[in-house]
Order: structure tokens, then C-alpha cells, then sequence
């Protein structure tokens, strides 16, 4: 028995309420079950009911025993002193408040039938993968899309909030977030924090004067990123190095090295020299990169964009002195996917916001436009009954599956309810 499960039971009333009484054998009559603000304090805010024959309004504590009131300290909190009903699983002990007024309890258990438990006990059985993988393709189709939408916007959420951070930072330099977001995920998981660490070392202002030598944007992604501290024989090494020598010197840059960046257990197409490369030849070939981004409504406006390759040099290199075959290295298609579900479409979405504009619609439509990511978590769901059709769906069973399932928030989750309140639940 889990206490978020008491909380589902007390908010849709999943108990029988026509015959209540305290473990002082007092009646209660329930008006307003309260507000579940899941916030610091009680659980349940203004509630109303009869007690006897005192009508009260106040706040309602819910906890598995009694004596978990005195456990939590709440007998020392203020927030606390206006708590009308104490409702527990098992009642072991009086509760008082700071005043010695005692404060009515009410032991749930005793009112939730057995068919409600059953359900419950079955919804949080262990098994292969998620709880309610065997159901879940019969929820409703009409619910799972609701709820796939409200999914997706808690991931985009969370994907705009360093984005709003940025905001702050730069004062509202649009171009220079930009710059740090895609600096970011041209990283990847593995080498993402240390690119970002790069852009936001780098004054925006520079990158735009150096927009038109592309080189020089290689030497200050490069030169932070501290691939140009060693001595080789490589000439265009030496030429990044002198570069960036004299543009640190030239804008009295900071010379800062962070964590090596990370070559182990990449494919050599994502090596750091190469989407350091690529973020650069971005800069070089695309003018005006903010704007443009912000205009697209197509997905195939943002492939125009995004195709880019790397320097001359790093066709026949993917590490400083080592020749390797020449090849074009373009940014792949799926990376461009990956570009605009992580960038363009939670910079489009903070930026809309900023202007008073209603995102929503125009979000959606553009993530339906991009293929559904290709990961175990999407794979599971299909083999579950619920294939994901695009970007916009991928997303959102990744928001579950992270933020729900692997927390065990099922009675947070809408298709944890559902399950709860419909047929018997597989075994």
C-alpha cells in the first residue's frame, strides 16, 4: 500500500461515502473533498463536510498510519494547524493539534471494497517491462490520445526550461541561445554538457563577426574544446592553433579547457571533431541562422537548412593527423530529426511563448511531420499494443515511460486511472 494510492482513493471518492464515521464514531458527511495542489503542506486544501453536526472547511492530511502524523513532524508545523480530518489507512494512535484540540480520523480501510484493492493489487504486480503493459492496449483511444498530448507537453516543457535560463543569461540574445541549444545536442548525451559549456564561453557577438571565415569558428570551437594544446606536425592544426591564438587575443578571450571531450564508444561519424566541424560550417554557410529557424513551419524548410557537411579538411580526417578515406559527412537525416525534436521545436516553442503567441498547434503539426524515434523504449511500446507514428507520439511515450513508469506514478498517470476504474485488470 503506497500513500499516493490513499490520495486517489479520497480525490475520485473510490470508497463508499454514504455511511462515514471517525474512529470517535462521530458521522461525516463529505460536501468538498478539497483541492489536490500537490504542494508543500496538507494534501487537500478547502475542503468541506459535517463532522457531527459542526460543518467544517479546512484542509485534509492523508498518511498510510497515524502515527506517521508525528513521524513527518507536523505536530511542529503551522501549515498544519488548520487540518480538519486526518485520513489513514490504519489508525494506531490520537493525533492533537499544537492547541490539544484532537483532530477526527478517519480510517479509510474500512470503507474501500475489495474489488477496488484487487485492482489495485494487480495494476502494481511486478512485471516484464511496466505495470500495466498488458492492458495498455485497450485503453480507450480517445483517452491515450489526451493524455499523449498532455505527455508530450510536459517533455517540451522540461526541454524548454534550460531554455528559459538562457533567456536570463543573455539577456534575451536569441541568437546566442540558439547557439548554445544547438551547440548542445550537436554533442549528443555524452559530449552535450561540455559543448555547451563551449558555446556559452564563446560571446555570440564573436561567432557572428567570424561568421564569414568559417575557419576562425572551427578555431574557437576547437581551441575551447582543448583540441589544440598538443604540438603535431599536422599543418592545419597549426593554422587552427594560430588562429585561435590570435582571436582569443584579438576579443581577450578566456582560454578555458573543460573535460575532455569524449571519443570513446562513438562511431567515427560522431566524434567531436566532426559535429564540432559541422556546427561551425553551419555558421559559416547560414546567415541569419535564428530567424530563419523561427520562420520554418516545414519540416523540409529545416532539412534545407541543416544540410551542411564539415570542413575540407575533415573529409579525410576524423582525428588531427590520421588520414582516413574521403567522405562528405553531411549532417544524416536522422540527425536532423534528432536536431529538431531537441532545438528547433523547444526554441520555436520558448520563443512563441516570449511573444505572446500561442505555440501549441503549429508545434504539433511539426513534429508530426518527422518519423518516430527508433529506441528500445519506442520498440516495447509497439510490441504493448501502442506503435508510435511520428515524432510527436515518440515523444510523448518517452515522457511516460521516463516520468511515469520508471517512478511507478501510476496513480499520476491517466491510464493507471482508467485501468483502475474499468474491467478486472490481466494477470
Amino acid at each position: 500500500m503506497k500513500e499516493d494510492f490513499l490520495h486517489y482513493l479520497w480525490k475520485f471518492k473510490k470508497f463508499d461515502t454514504s455511511n462515514l464515521y471517525t474512529t470517535n464514531q462521530e458521522s461525516i458527511t463529505l460536501i468538498h473533498s478539497g483541492n489536490y495542489l500537490q504542494l508543500s503542506g496538507p494534501d487537500f486544501f478547502n475542503a468541506q463536510m459535517l463532522i457531527g453536526q459542526q460543518q467544517w472547511a479546512g484542509n485534509v492530511e492523508i498518511h498510510l498510519k497515524s502515527s506517521d502524523w508525528y513521524h513527518h513532524h507536523h505536530e511542529k508545523d503551522e501549515a498544519y494547524e488548520n487540518v480538519i480530518l486526518h485520513v489513514v489507512w490504519q489508525h494506531d494512535t490520537e493525533i492533537f493539534r499544537q492547541d490539544n484540540t484532537e483532530i477526527p480520523v478517519l480510517e479509510l480501510k474500512k470503507y474501500v471494497s475489495k474489488e477496488v484493492l484487487d485492482q489495485y493489487d494487480a495494476l502494481i504486480q511486478p512485471k516484464s517491462w511496466i505495470f500495466c503493459e498488458k492492458d495498455l492496449a485497450s485503453i480507450d483511444q480517445f483517452v491515450f490520445k489526451n493524455w499523449q498530448e498532455r505527455l508530450f507537453f510536459e517533455r517540451l516543457e522540461s526541454k524548454a526550461k534550460p531554455i528559459d535560463d538562457l533567456v536570463i543569461q543573455t539577456q534575451s540574445d536569441w541568437d546566442a541561445i540558439l547557439f548554445c541549444m544547438l551547440a548542445k545536442n550537436f554533442g549528443l548525451n555524452t559530449n552535450g554538457e561540455i559543448f555547451l559549456k563551449i558555446a556559452t564561453a564563446i560571446p555570440f557577438a564573436v561567432i557572428r563577426k567570424e561568421s564569414f571565415e568559417v575557419e576562425n569558428i572551427e578555431a574557437l570551437l576547437f581551441g575551447t574544446a582543448g583540441l589544440l594544446t598538443d604540438e603535431k606536425q599536422d599543418t592545419y592544426f597549426a593554422n587552427l592553433k594560430s588562429r585561435y591564438q590570435y582571436l582569443t587575443h584579438k576579443y581577450q578571450l578566456t582560454k578555458s579547457v573543460y573535460d575532455s571531450v569524449q571519443f570513446f564508444k562513438h562511431r567515427p561519424d560522431n566524434f567531436p571533431t566532426i559535429r564540432l566541424s559541422q556546427l561551425a560550417q553551419l555558421y559559416g554557410v547560414q546567415q541569419q541562422l535564428f530567424s530563419k529557424i523561427i520562420a520554418a513551419v516545414s519540416v523540409k524548410q529545416l532539412y534545407d537548412i541543416f544540410q551542411v557537411s564539415v570542413s575540407h579538411y575533415w573529409k579525410t580526417h576524423y582525428q588531427f593527423d590520421k588520414v582516413s578515406p574521403k567522405q562528405n559527412k553531411g549532417l544524416s537525416k536522422a540527425f536532423i530529426d534528432l536536431i529538431v525534436i531537441n532545438t528547433v521545436v523547444p526554441i520555436q516553442f520558448a520563443y512563441a511563448r516570449s511573444q505572446g503567441i500561442d505555440p501549441t498547434e503549429s508545434t504539433v503539426q511539426l513534429l508530426q511531420q518527422i518519423a518516430a524515434e527508433t529506441n528500445a523504449v519506442i520498440h516495447k511500446f509497439a510490441f504493448f499494443g501502442r506503435q508510435a507514428c511520428n515524432a510527436f507520439e515518440s515523444q510523448a511515450l518517452l515522457q511516460l515511460k521516463n516520468e511515469y513508469c520508471n517512478k511507478s506514478k501510476c496513480l499520476s498517470c491517466v491510464i493507471g486511472m482508467e485501468l483502475l476504474k474499468s474491467n478486472p485488470i490481466k494477470v
